[in-house]
């Protein structure tokens, strides 16, 4: 796991890309970020959501994350094109900042793999 330190400093080089890239509206936070990753992870472009689609975009963004780690697998694509995820394990029961900490490391991953970081 990584130090606070290094997190911090990752986190706000994410956030700075983020703001850079796609400057949105108001502070970059987590919630925003991971709605980015449900979109890309989605894969039909930017275009607008029902509030119910971005309740899935957030879940398919923890999801994807969270699979490296073993949490979830991809099983999949619906007909219409939205990825499904089986849930591995239970996820572990944390602190509120222990949970903020796992998802940082986990979207820094993610944005890591992807080389954009």
């Amino acid at each position: 796991m990584e130090n606070q330190v290094g997190l911090q400093q990752k986190w706000e080089q994410l956030c700075r890309y983020i703001d850079e890239h796609f400057q949105p509206e108001g502070e970059v936070d987590i919630d925003g970020i991971l709605f980015l990753i449900g979109v890309q992870e989605l894969g039909q472009g930017h275009r607008r959501f029902k509030k119910d689609e971005k309740v899935n975009l957030l879940h398919i963004a923890i999801c994807r994350v969270l699979e490296p780690y073993g949490y979830y697998r991809f099983e999949g694509l619906d007909e219409d094109g939205w990825p499904h995820f089986t849930l591995l394990e239970t996820l572990p029961t944390l602190k509120p900042g222990e949970q903020s900490r796992m998802m940082k490391e986990a979207v820094i991953r993610y944005f890591e793999e992807k080389g954009l970081l």
